[in-house]
């Protein structure tokens, strides 16, 4: 699987389970449906990103890195949002969500290569 499409699905599926641990907060469980749509959302993001970045820099470590900073500043975009409630319930488990896709696309996802690529031109 290419390194964006890994991103794409990795990212909906970790996403949703980010999403899913708003659950174990009982205050928001009336809205946990728009939670895990707002969360796959954000890992989609994340995982194109992710992939992306995979596909211009072959560096596990940075893919990482990237990954993580990607997360984290989409998991603070809903922080902010929030007026900085449930600060480290949202921050942890967006920025591993970003982690893990940075370093799944550099370490699983292939590249395209020139003639596969030479051939979808034509």
């Amino acid at each position: 699987m290419n390194k964006v499409l890994l991103g794409i699905v990795l990212g909906a599926i970790l996403g949703a389970l980010d999403g899913m641990t708003a659950w174990f907060t009982p205050e928001v469980r009336a809205a946990i449906i728009g939670i895990v749509i707002g969360s796959t959302f954000k890992g989609i993001i994340a995982g194109i990103a992710a992939g992306w970045f995979a596909r211009k820099v072959q560096n596990v470590a940075a893919g990482i890195a990237f990954g993580l900073a990607v997360g984290a500043l989409l998991a603070y975009g809903i922080v902010a949002m929030q007026g900085g409630k449930y600060f480290w319930e949202v921050m942890l488990p967006g920025s591993a969500v970003g982690a893990i896709v940075g370093w799944a696309t550099q370490r699983y996802g292939r590249t395209p290569n020139s003639h596969a690529v030479a051939r979808a031109t034509l």
